[in-house]
């Protein structure tokens, strides 16, 4: 009998839960951890993570270690990296985003237990498949995460309750973000409204001049500041809106680390973003959030949108089978744009004023 059939899941010592792609799908990720402590409470839980993304894992309470699969020069060479996880021995794997690279380094690797997706034409190297499609939509990405764990004898995953995603960002962390803020001119005292309105590609854009206009209108109307924040390649589009301010918006594009950023997102009173990263991180560490997403079932809040706290998801109002959007020839997008600023600014001023009135700059006369 092979080892993979003798191995009860109690008895599994060594996990290795393996994401490689984006910052949010990792945040989304992070509910397979606490299950799988909360399962295998003695049981050696490692990840395998690009540096980027793993960044946002430091202090998670469910995870022994971090096994990286790049470095400053790209990613791990097969031939080195093969060697690295055979010398973990770790007992099962959970590939959660598979590749056939990926679910041949966890084959080679002597991975007694292979959970992966029974879709690909390599999930013969998953002996542990889990049959759902993920590219409809049915389903948010978070629960398709955790009902893999199901392959590993977990009792309904998906229902579990309450799923954790915790992001430790300590006091220090907190303060060395503060200290920068106000070296780039944050004002303290003062409600702080983050506009992120870059996406990396992944999901449609609202168009970038209706963020700058929903900026310029909270600026103008309710005692706030606007920071604008975004990676590198999001450069054009955090100028855009700066520049639409005139001074009135602090430029945090590409001028935070992962862990900064999320300190700078907690102590934000809104997030308004594309589906992005740094939005899930919002969610999760309960900073309201103001998203804006496409109605393509792949790309729509049923798969992507905030999964935890306060949030107001913005959809157009156009058939989900749009074709210019399908195809990608309509930039920017129409549908996207048919999402009217008011609509966003009417959502904002909710979302604020849930637990912290918003006071308008200056008291109209009777």
């Amino acid at each position: 009998m092979k080892r993979s059939q003798r191995r009860l899941p109690q008895q599994l010592k060594r996990i290795l839960v393996v994401r490689t792609d984006r910052l949010g799908d990792v945040v989304l990720t992070l509910p397979v951890l606490s299950l799988l402590r909360r399962h295998f409470p003695q049981a050696h839980i490692g990840m395998l993570l690009r540096r980027y993304t793993g960044a946002i894992v430091p202090g998670n309470p469910h995870l022994d270690a971090v096994q990286w699969y790049d470095d400053d020069r790209g990613d791990i060479p097969f031939a080195r990296m093969f060697r690295l996880m055979r010398k973990e021995r770790y007992d099962a794997a959970v590939v959660v985003h598979p590749t056939f690279r990926l679910a041949l380094l966890v084959f080679l690797s002597g991975i007694p237990l292979r959970v992966g997706s029974g879709y690909r034409f390599y999930s013969i190297l998953f002996n542990r498949r889990v049959f759902e499609h993920r590219r409809g939509g049915g389903r948010h990405e978070v629960e398709y995460n955790v009902s893999l764990l199901g392959a590993l004898g977990i009792p309904d995953p998906v229902s579990a309750a309450p799923l954790e995603f915790p992001i430790a960002i300590s006091e220090a962390e907190s303060e060395a973000a503060e200290t920068k803020l106000r070296t780039l001119g944050v004002r303290e005292g003062v409600k702080r409204i983050i506009i992120h309105p870059g996406s990396g590609g992944s999901g449609k854009d609202w168009p970038v001049e209706h963020f700058a206009l929903l900026a310029e209108r909270l600026c103008k109307n309710v005692d706030v500041q606007v920071l604008v924040t975004g990676s590198d390649s999001d450069r054009d589009r955090v100028q855009a809106v700066v520049g639409a301010l005139g001074g009135e918006a602090v430029d945090l594009g590409g001028a935070c680390t992962v862990r900064e950023l999320a300190a700078v997102i907690r102590n934000a009173d809104l997030f308004v973003s594309n589906s992005t990263g740094p939005l899930h991180i919002a969610s999760v560490l309960g900073t309201p959030v103001l998203g804006f997403y496409s109605q393509i079932p792949g790309m729509s809040p049923r798969r992507w949108g905030p999964y935890c706290g306060r949030n107001v998801v913005l959809v157009p109002d156009r058939p989900a089978d749009c074709t210019k959007c399908l195809k990608g020839e309509s930039s920017p997008c129409e549908c996207m744009a048919s999402i009217s600023v008011g609509q966003a600014y009417d959502s904002a001023l909710g979302l604020i004023a849930r637990h912290n009135p918003v006071l308008p700059k200056e008291t109209p006369h009777a």
